[in-house]
């Protein structure tokens, strides 16, 4: 079986660039600094479904996602969740939260529309964020 993202995260996030486990993905949604990493294995549904070794690998990942967030973005909180509610393909958000956001401090999902990233700004920050993961 092969690995293909989901559609629906296709559809609403850019492509930042691929680490060793994971496919780092931009949000859509210039309300938060978010990010998005998907371990590229196939029929992955659960991080218990990763073998150990795996599961270590993905947690760097999310430190390395993290980090690279924290170093670009102006934000009060770092949110990281594996949720899977929408979209069954094993995907973990990483998410900076202000108390100045839309939502604060609710949930990100569903209360407030996206807004869309501006092409340049949008160019800017996948600029620095593939700068700071070293892509």
């Amino acid at each position: 079986m092969n690995w293909s993202l989901h559609p629906k995260l296709s559809e609403l996030t850019t492509q930042v660039g691929d680490l060793a486990l994971s496919r780092v993905l931009l949000e859509n949604d210039s309300n938060y600094p978010w990010l998005i990493l998907v371990p590229r294995m196939p029929g992955v549904s659960e991080i218990i479904d990763l073998d150990p070794n795996e599961q270590v690998q993905l947690l760097g990942e999310i430190d390395a996602a993290s980090r690279a967030l924290k170093a670009v973005a102006t934000f009060d909180k770092l949110n990281v969740a594996a949720l899977g509610n929408m979209v069954k393909q094993l995907h973990v958000h990483v998410i900076g939260r202000s108390t100045t956001d839309a939502t604060w401090p609710k949930p990100v999902w569903g209360l407030a529309p996206p807004v869309h990233y501006e092409p340049a700004a949008r160019e800017k920050l996948l600029t620095a964020l593939r700068r700071e993961l070293k892509m």
